[in-house]
């Protein structure tokens, strides 16, 4: 077995890429990425990485275009308020959300277009 093959087949129930049981080989992207997308979107694959981010952004994302308030993502993850604003700043900063102030709390939305960009790079089909 390769390398490829045990990190693939340690994901439970992961089909392996190229695996022509699967369906044959098939590529991440139509063409190759340069160099600044790369940066780009690893970025954000690196922002996505943590449990706590993928939670928060779930649960704004399940809100559709609606603005989520911060007050009311206290409750979605159980971590302190300052740790909350610093995994949403996290999130602004990999253009993944957007943040605007109203009053005392900042409320948050999700950038479609952003996690489109992501979701394109990994469709396989």
């Amino acid at each position: 077995m390769t390398t490829t093959s045990s990190v693939a087949g340690s994901v439970a129930g992961a089909a392996l890429v190229g695996d022509p049981a699967a369906g044959g080989c098939c590529s991440l992207s139509r063409t190759p990425v340069d160099a600044a997308t790369a940066e780009s979107m690893a970025a954000g694959f690196k922002v996505l990485a943590d449990p706590t981010r993928l939670r928060l952004l779930s649960h704004i994302a399940a809100r559709g275009c609606e603005s989520v308030c911060a007050c009311d993502l206290l409750d979605v993850v159980d971590i302190s308020q300052p740790t909350v604003s610093h995994h949403l700043k996290r999130l602004v900063d990999a253009g993944l959300l957007t943040r605007e102030q109203r009053g005392r709390w900042a409320y948050y939305t999700v950038v479609r277009d952003a996690l489109d960009q992501l979701r394109g790079f990994l469709d396989l089909s």
